[in-house]
């Protein structure tokens, strides 16, 4: 979807994707869980995508991490886009990992 009509999750993850890096990605959290490969948490660097478990399912809700801590996200279709801490309570319970589908710099 175009920006002005609001995204989801992976909707904003796949217009991020392919708008600055040229990527294409698969549309849902779910397929985007299958991309790339798995990075620890310690591990984690801007760009990478996180994945959580929002709606009692894996892999139903992912974001970018932006360094320090925290990621963007789309929390739903048509709200605000939002900077999280991955300590937060709520995201640090759900967290499901990440997956590195930029190239190693």
């Amino acid at each position: 979807p175009a920006p002005a009509a609001g995204f989801d999750c992976g909707g904003l993850v796949a217009h991020v994707y392919q708008d600055a890096c040229g990527i294409s990605l698969p549309r849902t959290s779910r397929q985007m869980s299958h991309r790339g490969r798995l990075v620890s948490r310690k591990d984690l660097t801007a760009g990478d995508l996180v994945f959580f478990n929002t709606s009692r399912r894996s892999y139903s809700h992912v974001g970018i991490y932006i360094g320090r801590g925290r990621f963007v996200h789309a929390p739903s279709t048509g709200s605000l886009v939002r900077v999280e801490r991955m300590t937060n309570q709520y995201w640090a319970a759900r967290y499901d990992g990440a997956r590195r589908v930029l190239r190693e710099r």
